[in-house]
C-alpha cells in the first residue's frame, strides 16, 4: 500500500499532533496521504466524514480515535469499499486494533503488504409508521430499540421473516451483528460471536420475565420489532438507535425492519491473531 487517507477524531488527538506525525511518516516513505477531521453533521448525506473528499485510488483509510470513531467512519465510507485500519487513542477496544505504542510498526506492515482484510456484515434498518418510512440507516455494531423519556419499560412485539416470534416488556432490545456482539449486547448478557461470522443476535435489555434470553438467527433472516402499547394502553414513545448515533423516534404501532445490508465493512488486520487469542487478551485486560 502507498495511498492512504486519515480520518481523525480531534477530541482524541488534540491539535492533530499524532495525525500529522503519521502523515509525515507515510510521506517520508514515499506514500500519498490526505487528512480529514471528523465532525458531527446534523443533516446531510453523511454523519461525520465526507466520503466525496476521499480519492478513488485510496488503498487504506486509517481511522484515529477509538471504536466509536471507527464505527462512525465505517458507516460514512462503506460505499467506497476501502479497508479501514483503526488506531486506538482511547480506551480498550475490539475494532481499533493498533494502540499508540504500535503505530509505526503497524504503518510499516501496511506499506510492506503484511496484512489481512476481514469483511464484516452490517445491518440495514428502516423505521415505518404504516407504509411511511420515518427513517433508515446502516449499522456495523447494532441497532437498539428502547424507551424515550421517562424511566419505564416498553412493550415489544417481535417478528422473524414476517412470522410472530414473541412479546415482552423490557427496557429495550439490541439487534446485534457479530462485530457488535462484544459491545452493548455483551453487557446485556448476549453471547460473544466471532466477528467474521454471519448471523443476527437479538438480546433484550433488562426483560421483565424470567425466560427471555438472547436468540441467534441466520444472517438472512429479517427481524421486525414493533413498539407496543404503554402500561395503561396509552401511546408509548420509543427510539431506534443505529450504532449509538443516528436516532429515529418511534411511537406505539411503529415498526423497525432490520436485515443484512448489501454492503460490508472491510477491516485491516495486522496481528494475524485468531479471534480466540484476541478475546482472551481483551478479557484479561478488562
Amino acid at each position: 500500500m502507498n495511498k492512504f487517507y486519515i480520518i481523525t477524531n480531534g477530541d482524541k488527538d488534540k491539535d492533530l499532533k499524532i495525525t500529522r506525525q503519521i502523515s509525515e511518516y507515510l510521506k517520508e516513505n514515499g506514500c500519498n496521504c490526505q487528512i480529514q477531521q471528523a465532525f458531527r453533521k446534523v443533516e446531510g448525506p453523511y454523519h461525520y466524514t465526507n466520503p466525496e473528499l476521499i480519492p478513488e485510488d485510496t488503498q487504506c483509510i486509517i481511522v484515529l480515535g477509538g471504536d466509536g470513531t471507527l464505527l462512525q467512519a465505517a458507516r460514512d465510507v462503506v460505499y467506497k469499499n476501502i479497508p479501514l485500519l483503526g488506531i486506538n487513542l482511547g480506551n480498550l477496544g475490539f475494532l481499533a486494533e493498533v494502540d499508540r505504542q504500535s503505530i509505526y510498526p503497524a504503518l510499516d506492515k501496511l506499506m510492506q503488504g503484511d496484512y489481512e482484510v476481514e469483511e464484516r456484515m452490517m445491518f440495514q434498518g428502516t423505521v415505518y409508521r404504516g407504509e411511511t418510512i420515518l427513517g433508515e440507516d446502516i449499522a456495523l455494531n447494532d441497532i437498539v430499540i428502547g424507551r424515550e423519556g421517562h424511566f419505564r419499560v416498553v412493550s415489544f412485539k417481535n417478528y422473524v421473516n414476517g412470522e410472530y416470534l414473541n412479546s415482552y416488556n423490557a427496557d429495550g432490545i439490541i439487534i446485534s451483528t457479530p462485530t457488535g456482539s462484544t459491545g452493548y449486547s455483551l453487557s446485556a448478557g448476549g453471547p460473544v460471536v466471532s466477528p467474521n461470522a454471519l448471523m443476527t443476535i437479538m438480546t433484550p435489555i433488562a426483560p421483565h420475565t424470567m425466560n427471555t434470553r438472547s436468540i441467534v438467527f441466520p444472517a438472512e433472516d429479517v427481524i421486525t420489532v414493533e413498539i407496543g402499547k404503554g402500561r395503561h394502553h396509552d401511546c408509548e414513545k420509543g427510539v431506534a438507535s443505529f450504532d449509538g448515533d443516528t436516532v429515529v423516534p418511534m411511537v406505539t404501532g411503529d415498526k423497525i425492519v432490520i436485515q443484512r445490508a448489501s454492503v460490508k465493512t472491510k477491516i485491516v488486520k495486522l496481528n494475524h491473531l485468531s479471534f480466540v487469542e484476541v478475546l482472551r487478551q481483551k478479557m484479561q485486560g478488562s
